[in-house]
């Protein structure tokens, strides 16, 4: 009789290339954000009023809320296999799946909440 182990963080290629995309992702977007940062910073006219203006644009909130939705994929993927490698009680890793969940959609619903809002 074979014993099938459905724990642990045996998701090996899917895993390492969600944590890649995510990072690339975030890398592009927050290097893109640091530029226009050093630029708005160079110029006479940066004040708060030219922040807003830069934050009510769609493209600005749609990279915005991509960058956000790749840092949660990133962190769940990290903190699963935290979970899976070293917690060994079934009923605590479950739990804490459970509220790693809870926690990282929460965050996202914040997240739409105050880029959209």
């Amino acid at each position: 009789m074979v014993r099938r182990n459905l724990t642990g963080a045996h998701y090996g290629l899917t895993s390492w290339l969600q944590q890649r995309i995510t990072a690339i992702i975030m890398l592009v977007i927050a290097v893109a954000f640091l530029i226009f940062v050093v630029v708005m910073a160079t110029t006479i006219n940066s004040n708060i009023v030219s922040w807003q203006n830069l934050f009510q644009c769609t493209l600005v909130k749609i990279f915005a809320q991509l960058f956000f939705a790749a840092l949660l994929l990133h962190a769940w993927v990290g903190i699963r296999d935290i979970w899976m490698d070293y917690v060994q009680s079934n009923s605590i890793k479950i739990t804490l799946h459970l509220l790693t969940i809870l926690w990282l959609f929460a965050s996202l619903i914040y997240s739409i909440k105050i880029i959209w809002a």
